[in-house]
């Protein structure tokens, strides 16, 4: 069971005040009401400003500059790094790396790491309900250096069981990787016994924090996790920018994973000597006004408190089980709510998903249908799609009960 702390309550009208895109009415003036978090989350004034800002007054290129713009825009820069680096309690903000996003984190460590220690014959213990993101790069290198790949399996509620996982401990694996909350099922896993497992094992551990960084409390040390990526825009920021958390003495002894400016020190003709953590991993131009405007997200979430978020996000899912429960038909996959953060994915009894979701955008209630990036997942519960309704900090219960009443209507239709 997952432990929620408890919180102040939040001033959600504030909160929501916050986000211009919520102010937004469509349909013949009918409010929006975004349950689709988990796919990204809205951005507040705070960020957008914050970038805005840079673009007006900062705009340089970092790191290579000695006039004022450049000193100014590259103190913003790692002023950010340093803040995220905070956020997650790593130990030096040079453990942080910024990539595009998880997916990118994801590959880095398969191409870098995964490239110079995986080897023909070894094991990489994967989980049944990884996103496509840490399920298709390891794929890739398994095809092109034959190691083997092993998955820890989902049961019925839509947890990991672990006892299967001791077993595939003893095959020795080199890496474990595992998502940390499902994008799918909602499911929070308990990431520090299974790094904790994994270790003992002599494996390294990787976790993809895309879904769980934004909605709970991350300490990266207290996990003991060697790698840990996550995405600014599924936590109020921007869409282009993400980090790759990663224990510094493994990033020392990995090598690049592109090549160009800024992650070389000295450059011959014929060969290169890279450049000192974080930059050696962070080839050419990197997306600046992204990564500030990350800092500032990173900021606005501090300033509610981790904690806070996490507990509200736990009475919405708890309201959301009971109210999506209500409605004959309907079928919500995934553990209870005590063991879920704000993801409820489900199906409706002779209703295709991608219906749902276009019935409901009538009514201005946006949710996602399809399969998540999580394909073997819906096939271990033997469904194509599902449709999910997703929660953050901005959302209501009164949107929850919209979404009831709109699925209320699609049995209408439907009958």
């Amino acid at each position: 069971m997952t432990t929620i702390n408890q919180a102040p309550k939040l001033d959600i009208a504030k909160i929501r005040a916050d986000f211009p895109v919520l102010q937004r009415q469509i349909h013949d003036e009918k409010p929006i009401v975004y349950l689709d978090s988990a796919a990204t989350s809205q951005k507040p004034q705070q960020v957008l400003d914050a970038m805005d800002i840079y673009y007006q007054n900062t705009n340089a290129n970092i790191h290579r500059g000695i006039h004022v713009l450049a000193e100014e825009a590259t103190e913003q820069y790692e002023g950010a790094r340093q803040r995220i680096a905070d956020f997650v309690n790593a130990a030096k903000s040079r453990e942080i790396i910024f990539t595009r996003n998880t997916t990118e984190s994801i590959n880095l460590v398969a191409y870098s790491w995964g490239r110079k220690n995986l080897n023909e014959g070894d094991v990489v213990i994967l989980t049944e309900m990884e996103h496509h993101s840490n399920l298709v790069p390891w794929q890739m290198l398994a095809a092109e250096l034959n190691f083997q790949l092993e998955f820890i399996s989902v049961n019925e509620t839509g947890e990991l069981d672990l006892a299967a996982y001791k077993e595939l401990l003893n095959l020795k694996p080199k890496l474990v990787s595992f998502v940390h909350m499902s994008n799918v099922v909602g499911t929070i896993n308990p990431a520090k016994e299974i790094i904790r497992l994994g270790h003992e094992a002599g494996a390294i551990v990787l976790v993809d924090g895309a879904q769980s960084a934004p909605h709970i409390p991350v300490d990266v040390q207290d996990l003991d996790a060697d790698f840990y990526a996550f995405s600014a825009h599924k936590m109020c920021g921007p869409t282009g920018i993400g980090v790759l958390y990663g224990k510094e003495e493994i990033l020392l002894a990995m090598p690049p994973f592109l090549g160009g400016g800024d992650m070389i020190k000295r450059v011959e003709l014929r060969s290169f000597v890279s450049n000192s953590l974080p930059h050696k991993f962070e080839a050419g131009t990197p997306a600046i006004a992204e990564v500030i405007g990350f800092g500032a997200a990173v900021d606005y979430l501090n300033s509610i408190g981790m904690d806070a978020i996490a507990a509200r996000e736990h009475e919405l899912i708890e309201y959301a089980h009971d109210r999506l429960e209500e409605v004959p038909g309907v079928w919500i996959f995934g553990p209870s709510a005590d063991k879920k953060g704000g993801v409820a994915s489900f199906t409706f009894e002779g209703v295709h998903p991608h219906d749902v979701s276009q019935i409901l955008d009538r009514d201005g209630i946006a949710v996602r249908a399809g399969h998540h990036c999580a394909m073997p997942l819906h096939e271990k519960f033997d469904i194509n799609a599902t449709a999910r309704a997703s929660f953050y900090i901005y959302s209501t219960e009164q949107e929850i009960d919209l979404l009831a009443e709109g699925l209320y209507k699609v049995k209408e239709i439907f009958g």
